[in-house]
């Protein structure tokens, strides 16, 4: 099933279909790249349709394959999942010089870095974009004429600005905890102004907010965030999205979710509801 210029890294049984993890060689990013890919048993008989999900800080493709529990639901509806990496990752990649988790290795921001030494490697916008489906199209029985994707917190503002900027591509955009705006909070103050530069004007392409100002359009949006979230004032601010999307033509279904933090538990308790919103737009 998978071309020659994928690596199995490994491949399980589950739900009737295949959990895999492949590597590549990325020219976009200069680098090796690991994505996993549930296949579900649809995928036997022919092209399925498929559901990009973007990771948080820190992560890994590893942390929703392995802690969502979506392939379940996957297998039931017959649609692929497929998890990139957050950033770039070698001994030749750059890292944040301190050491914090919110800048370099794990916490690309999905965006096409334009300052040294960040411009050479992390390119995640691009990889995302352009590589990684051209690639996966090529090599997995993945019909590309239905996607959707969503996404977790730096995942989420990924899953919202690619599809803001992509609306031919994607039929549906959802999100979990969402970085709603860059543009207006202490992660994006960092990671926009080391990748891009101090130059704001230019971070309006990375903020969902500022995409939709400038009058990029989606038909709806589905957002999950707990109210519980220790990062949802700082950091999050989904009143700015709703603001956004309110002024414009976009339907949001913004669900405030008493108790609920910024951890996978989260992520797991609503990912069924997601998977099945975004079937219905996928036409399963």
């Amino acid at each position: 099933m998978s071309a020659p210029s994928l690596t199995t890294v490994s491949e399980a049984k589950a739900f009737g279909g295949k959990q895999f993890v492949y590597s590549h060689s990325s020219k976009e990013t200069g680098t090796d790249m690991r994505f996993a890919a549930y296949l579900p048993p649809q995928a036997d008989r022919g092209d399925v349709p498929v559901l990009w999900f973007l990771s948080g800080l820190t992560c890994t493709e590893e942390n929703f394959t392995v802690k969502a529990g979506a392939q379940r639901v996957a297998a039931e509806l017959g649609i692929a999942l497929i998890a990139p990496d957050t950033s770039p990752r070698g001994d030749e990649v750059p890292d944040d010089p301190d050491g914090a988790y919110d800048f370099g290795k794990g916490a690309g921001f999905y965006v096409d870095a334009t300052e040294a030494p960040w411009s050479a490697h992390y390119r995640m916008r691009s990889y995302i974009e352009t590589e990684l489906p051209a690639l996966a199209g090529q090599a997995l029985p993945l019909d590309m004429t239905r996607q959707a994707i969503t996404g977790h917190s730096m995942g989420g503002h990924g899953a919202l600005t690619i599809a803001l900027r992509n609306p031919d591509r994607f039929r549906s955009v959802s999100a979990f905890a969402p970085i709603c705006s860059p543009l207006h909070c202490p992660w994006g103050d960092k990671a926009l102004t080391g990748y891009i530069g101090p130059n704001r004007a230019k971070w309006r392409e990375y903020d969902a907010c500022a995409l939709i100002e400038d009058g990029a359009r989606v038909p709806a949006i589905l957002v999950d965030q707990g109210l519980a979230d220790n990062f949802l004032a700082e950091q999050l601010k989904p009143e700015l999205l709703e603001a956004a999307c309110d002024s414009s033509d976009i339907k949001l279904t913004l669900r405030r979710q008493e108790g609920y933090d910024h951890s996978y538990y989260f992520i797991a308790t609503f990912i069924e509801d997601h998977m099945r919103w975004h079937a219905e737009r996928l036409a399963v």
